[in-house]
């Protein structure tokens, strides 16, 4: 059976340098890093095979995959000591594309994958600095809905659904910048973001763990058929066929 997913972390990596074909420049480099001995917080690779697989399979993720991914995470929090979706111990995760040939700006990220609710709670006491929490909570709900959730302007003249909440509740407070906006203020953020996912999707914004990577990895593939991607690879003669990987690290942070 193909391997679509090759992990790194702890010195030690599946993948290395030479592999850039199957595991996108940001993959083979930490890969590389890794085994190099720098501490380069734990994570995987999910091949650009499988992007192509997924898009030859009418955008369809290939058979075998998921528990891949599983095996992949397992391995991530027994190096980082955390667990993913575990809000007692929880272990954040970020989602980026990773394309063979360098495509800058082209493809979209996802930080803190993990977080909800309790987990903020979580972050706020072990950090000993709540601010800190709910504005990493509020960054994520606006990016996940922002790459994942399709919740971008569509021109330049139309205005950010989560930035219009930000600056209704800058004036109400009388403040003109968002560091100025204390914990409630960002609590409130994530509460109002979240209503307006509600508005625009129909559905809930997602607080399980395993449902919001999932849906990023799905945009991270997606991003490789965008107009700009297509755009970009069309200008620098990259074929399509050539997919791109997609890379999922653990979130370290120097106050935690």
């Amino acid at each position: 059976m193909t391997k679509y997913v090759y992990t790194f972390g702890g010195k030690k990596a599946e993948g290395k340098a030479d592999m850039k074909n199957l595991l996108g420049g940001k993959g083979a480099n930490l890969a590389e890093m890794c085994l190099l001995g720098l501490p380069v917080p734990a994570g995987l690779t999910i091949t650009t095979e499988c992007c192509t697989a997924y898009y030859d399979n009418d955008c369809q993720l290939p058979s075998g995959l998921m528990d891949e991914v599983w095996d992949g995470m397992k391995n991530v929090e027994n190096i980082m000591g955390m667990r993913y979706d575990d809000a007692e111990n929880p272990l954040l995760v970020s989602c980026r594309s990773g394309a063979r040939s360098s495509m800058p700006g082209m493809m979209d990220t996802v930080l803190n994958l993990g977080i909800n609710d309790a987990v903020a709670e979580t972050l706020a006491e072990k950090s000993g600095n709540p601010r800190f929490a709910w504005d990493s909570y509020r960054r994520f709900v606006q990016m996940y809905g922002d790459v994942v959730l399709g919740m971008k302007p569509e021109s330049k003249q139309d205005k950010d659904p989560f930035e219009v909440i930000i600056e209704e509740i800058k004036e109400k407070r009388g403040v003109k910048l968002d560091t100025e906006l204390d914990v409630d203020d960002l609590k409130e953020l994530v509460t109002r973001f979240k209503a307006a996912v509600k508005a625009s999707t129909g559905k809930d914004f997602p607080t399980d763990a395993w449902e919001q990577l999932w849906g990023a990895i799905y945009a991270v593939f997606d991003s490789w058929n965008n107009e700009r991607a297509i755009l970009y690879r069309q200008m620098n003669r990259i074929p399509p066929h050539y997919g791109t990987a997609v890379n999922v690290q653990a979130m370290v942070y120097g106050n935690m």
